[in-house]
């Protein structure tokens, strides 16, 4: 049996608890079995549990996940380790650098930055010059180099539209992109009523999200967020139905679609009325 590490800052009894979770004499096996390729899921997973927490501001919540999200940074840290590649020292010390590095007007002698707006177009100029300085890549220079291809789709489509407007690729107002909108709903329409194939309707389909992200963009608002705002009042209003009809012994399989309709237009007139005093 191991012995748990005494108490004391709370980072030091969790990199103690990871080293032995991972030790061959007495660990875990699960936990032994694991690489970075296996972890990785549950460290997307956990990104998106500490977002969930934040949108419902459960803030209790938040510490547990952060919670889980840091053991994720352990975990790759302390296989990093057994490898001799780095460890978690390593990790916060290379970011605690790179924090410093990318705030000169904090740390160093850079010029003040009046507000956030300026903060994000220097940070963006740090990180273009600490690309460069890593040396030449395969292939010419682009804009749009370090997106990388694994972060949501949503969030691949900002990123790729910032990085083109920051060169003055870039719609200046919303009406633009609407019309754009506007352009793709009609060609999917077109490959819809001539029978085409999966593959051009999927493509006519990303071309409409694409410009749907870029709107987004424009108008400062999050897509991810927008989004799973948007899931989440389907989420309610669907449950409400559910609810709706088992108080009458009823259930949705048993409706026809324009008794569903009906239903779904009372739970939204539902939703706007006033409360009541």
């Amino acid at each position: 049996m191991a012995v748990l590490p005494p108490e004391g800052r709370g980072i030091d009894r969790l990199l103690a608890i990871m080293a032995q979770l991972r030790n061959p004499e007495g660990g875990c096996p699960w936990d032994l079995e694991q690489s970075f390729a296996t972890i990785a899921p549950y460290t997307v997973e956990e990104a998106y549990e500490v977002a969930d927490a934040i949108e419902k501001q459960d803030l209790p919540a938040l510490k547990d996940e952060l919670g889980d999200l840091l053991f994720q940074v352990v975990f790759h840290g302390r296989m990093a380790e057994e490898q001799g590649l780095f460890g978690f020292d390593d990790i916060a010390g290379h970011c605690a650098d790179k924090m410093v590095r990318r705030h000169p007007h904090v740390f160093g002698s850079g010029s003040a930055v009046a507000n956030a707006a300026d903060q994000t177009l220097a940070w963006e100029s740090l990180k273009a010059a600490e690309r460069a300085a890593k040396g030449p890549r395969d292939g010419p220079h682009s804009a749009l180099d370090g997106v990388i291809a694994g972060l949501p789709a949503l969030t691949r489509a900002v990123k790729i539209q910032n990085r083109a407007a920051r060169v003055g690729f870039d719609w200046k107002t919303a009406p633009p992109i609407l019309d754009k909108i506007e352009e793709e709903i009609g060609e999917l329409r077109v490959e819809l009523e001539t029978g085409a194939p999966t593959e051009r309707l999927e493509d006519e389909l990303g071309d409409l999200l694409f410009a749907v992200a870029n709107l987004a963009r424009r108008l400062e608002l999050d897509a991810e967020t927008a989004l799973r705002r948007a899931t989440g009042k389907f989420e309610w209003r669907f449950r409400r139905m559910e609810a709706l009809l088992a108080a009458r012994d009823e259930h949705m399989a048993g409706q026809d679609l324009e008794a569903l309709d009906r239903l779904w237009n009372a739970v939204k007139a539902e939703e706007r009325a006033p409360a009541a005093d």
